[in-house]
């Protein structure tokens, strides 16, 4: 009789293995037996896995331990601050820009309410003698503009557009026809009729076809503060200057030649000497060259990484020192264009014949016609 194929791995001539006993029950099903394994077994794998990862070079994480630290993700977080404090200052400047007192009404008709901040638009920027507080307000109750009563420290002309800015001073004594009254230096129009009347003057005066968008007056009593704000400004003296104090200070004013760093009332002051008498041959255009110099100053230390941490600070102090029609978000368009529009020399409209007996400087037809085509860049 054949004999069953053993089965492998068993001997030949063994019994065969016996069925597989019923579980519980009788269910016919195989009764298993489970086995845990020993804690020193279960030791030995996580040793197993600690060594492995060291020869990975992974350092084990252990409950609550934080991600390590890289440049990577330092640099990320610093430059996620920085843009949250550059947001910061952007509202700050904004909210103070809607605070801000604008211009007059009149000044605002005699606009000509063409142009844009990416077209392009023609800014005539005013500063005036500093005046008190008691007597802008005497004069805004007898309905007169603020501006009616001073004279122009500097009239200039900047054209902005989309990143772009050419700018052209206009000496405040250049001789200039007045509407209604007679001609004489163009400074005197702020005197006469305020802003408006500026505004039309200065159209007349250049021609050309030129007509101005916006206006914008520097206050000079709050010009300190924007400059305090940003840390000083650095400018040059290309001669020593010795000058007397401004409103009855009562205080000189003392610059060696070169260079140096200002605070926001020197600053001031170096910009409005008008006479000084350790270089009695300077005239207006050295005056407009000290003015440009400030503005620069202020520019470049408003780019500069030392005033990053200020920047909110003179993001609120920057609109409270001058009076515009431009609001908000207008107003942020223009410093952004004034801060990244490169930084082209101002051009000065130079007398072209030598002084009136008043004092005034006469400027041609053609050189005038001439100095529209460059700040319109036609």
């Amino acid at each position: 009789m054949p004999q069953p194929p053993n089965p492998p791995g068993g001997a030949a001539g063994a019994p065969p293995p016996p069925p597989p006993s019923a579980g519980p029950g009788g269910s016919g099903r195989p009764d298993y037996k489970v086995y845990r394994s020993s804690g020193s077994l279960s030791r030995l794998r996580l040793g197993d896995r600690l060594r492995l990862r060291r020869s990975r070079g992974e350092r084990p994480r252990r409950g609550g331990e934080r991600r390590r630290i890289t440049p990577g993700r330092v640099l990320k977080i610093v430059l996620a601050l920085a843009l949250a404090w550059i947001v910061v200052s952007a509202v700050v400047f904004v909210v103070s820009a809607q605070t801000t007192r604008g211009i007059t009404d009149r000044a605002e008709e005699a606009l000509s309410g063409e142009g844009n901040l990416l077209t392009g638009s023609t800014i005539l920027v005013l500063g005036s003698d500093e005046r008190s507080q008691r007597i802008q307000e005497q004069l805004e109750a007898m309905g007169q503009d603020p501006g009616e009563g001073g004279r122009a420290d500097s009239i200039l002309l900047l054209h902005v557009g989309f990143g772009s800015v050419q700018r052209l001073s206009i000496l405040r004594d250049s001789f200039a026809e007045i509407p209604g009254y007679e001609s004489q230096k163009i400074n005197a129009a702020l005197f006469l009729g305020g802003p408006p009347l500026m505004i039309r003057t200065v159209e007349g005066f250049l021609g050309n076809g030129l007509r101005i968008d916006h206006l914008i007056e520097v206050k000079f009593a709050d010009f300190p503060d924007l400059i305090d704000a940003l840390g000083g400004v650095d400018v040059t003296a290309e001669n020593e200057i010795c000058a007397e104090g401004f409103d009855g200070a009562g205080e000189g004013f003392d610059l060696a030649q070169g260079e140096h760093h200002l605070d926001g009332q020197d600053a001031l002051t170096f910009a409005r000497v008008r006479s000084n008498p350790c270089a009695p041959e300077e005239d207006d255009r050295d005056r407009a060259a000290r003015q440009q110099e400030v503005l620069s100053g202020i520019r470049s230390q408003a780019l500069s990484p030392t005033s990053f941490l200020r920047l909110p600070f003179a993001s609120w102090e920057a609109p409270r020192a001058i009076r515009t029609d431009l609001r908000g978000p207008g107003l942020a368009a223009l410093f952004g264009d004034l801060l990244t529009g490169g930084t082209g020399e101002t051009t000065v409209l130079e007398p072209t014949g030598p002084p009136n007996g008043d004092g005034s400087l006469p400027i041609s037809e053609d050189a005038r016609a001439q100095a529209v085509d460059d700040l319109l860049g036609r």
